[in-house]
């Protein structure tokens, strides 16, 4: 007879996948989906969709370096970041009558939200003043400015294609990285800041975004395969810096995502990473290499 006060064993834990994949499916498809029909029909579209991701990134880094004592402010960073990517695509599309050409809008709304981002800070005295404005700083750098690139490519002459070769290429580089790295990945490439990715990961990143760009690049550029290999390999360089950095702030502050915004990806930041960060030099070899500027 079995023993009624003997403890009930423990059921079995289920086995978690840790992602929503459904929900990763459908967040992907639909962000895809966007970008598909912006791109093709509605420029506007895109750089409204691209201001409002770098602006919730924004207040996802404000969330995470708030966890070091940083506070940013992110209320005018936002706002800036929004003024900063519409004003430069605007000028560079010139809409409307703009009397400045598009660098000039971009170092005016980049100084004014510098400037917004330090006065609104004045309310909370100068304790901790250097810090928490380094942290404004770092944000409006590190998201509205090299963001805004997004916007001058999208701005560039056949303006679809050269976006639709740029994120080709860093899908192609993380595609590529992944699947190499999963197979054949040994040697760690950056352990103390990212331990999962490896030479060989890296080497499947180079090979699969320099084919991918140089195949755009002939069918969809107009320019020799050379420039879109060119292309993939400075998507595949600073996309990895640009995931690196990512993980950095995230190991710095104690966090596996930068937020939950987007289902089964984690957040806006976690998916932006790569393509933040390559954007400004692939936009400088498109601007010298195709044909257009």
């Amino acid at each position: 007879m079995a023993d009624a006060s003997a403890p009930t064993p423990a059921a079995p834990k289920k086995r978690s996948a840790g992602r929503d994949l459904p929900a990763a499916i459908a967040v992907g498809v639909g962000l895809v989906a966007l970008v598909v029909v912006t791109l093709a029909w509605w420029h506007w579209g895109f750089i409204l969709l691209a201001a409002t991701m770098l602006g919730l990134g924004a207040i996802e880094v404000n969330s995470a370096m708030r966890r070091l004592g940083m506070k940013a402010a992110v209320v005018p960073i936002v706002l800036g970041t929004v003024a900063m990517i519409l004003g430069t695509y605007a000028a560079a599309t010139n809409v409307g009558l703009w009397l400045m050409p598009w660098h000039a809008v971009l170092l005016m709304c980049l100084g004014a939200t510098v400037l917004a981002a330090l006065i609104a800070r004045f309310p909370q005295g100068h304790e901790n003043f250097v810090r928490d404005a380094a942290a404004s700083v770092f944000i409006i750098g590190y998201i509205a400015l090299l963001g805004s690139f997004t916007a001058l490519i999208l701005a560039g002459q056949h303006g679809a294609a050269r976006m639709v070769t740029f994120l080709l290429c860093v899908v192609a580089s993380d595609t590529g990285g992944y699947a190499v790295g999963v197979l054949f990945g040994r040697t760690p490439l950056a352990p103390k800041i990212s331990p999962k990715k490896t030479w060989e990961g890296l080497f499947g990143s180079f090979l699969f975004a320099c084919v991918v760009g140089a195949l755009l690049s002939v069918w969809l550029l107009g320019a020799a395969w050379w420039v879109g290999a060119l292309l993939g390999a400075v998507c595949v360089f600073f996309g990895t810096c640009g995931d690196l950095i990512e993980s950095s702030i995230k190991r710095d502050v104690g966090i596996k995502d930068m937020s939950s915004i987007l289902p089964g990806h984690g957040g806006v930041m976690d998916r932006l990473d790569s393509m933040l960060v390559a954007a400004a030099p692939a936009w400088f070899v498109m601007y010298l290499f195709v044909p257009g500027g």
